[in-house]
């Protein structure tokens, strides 16, 4: 209890804080994360983050295709139909069919 209480205290002088700051300190803080942002260092490191993460993303997709659960899926992320050899009960004989009372298949 003691802990949501400072919290919410926290919350309440971060809120006056922030409301007295004003539209000025608030305008101040977006220019001054646009020049870090637009920094070219930042810019290249942003580019190199970007490559490696579409490399990754492009070697785990040919992965996955290569891979029997891969195959289990088509290309449009659409379950295929299994063979008679994926079918864990292919050739086991159907010995009876569930009805409900007016004869009908449930």
């Amino acid at each position: 209890m003691r802990g949501k209480i400072m919290f919410l205290g926290g919350m309440a002088v971060g809120f006056v804080l922030g409301a007295r700051a004003g539209r000025e300190a608030y305008e101040e803080l977006v220019v001054w994360g646009r020049k870090i942002v637009d920094h070219p260092t930042v810019q290249e490191a942003a580019g190199v983050a970007q490559a490696q993460a579409n490399r990754f993303y492009s070697e785990s997709r040919d992965k996955l295709g290569q891979s029997k659960l891969g195959e289990t899926f088509s290309g449009n992320g659409q379950r295929r139909s299994p063979a008679a050899a994926d079918d864990p009960f292919a050739g086991t004989p159907v010995t009876g069919r569930a009805t409900d009372s007016s004869g009908g298949m449930r």
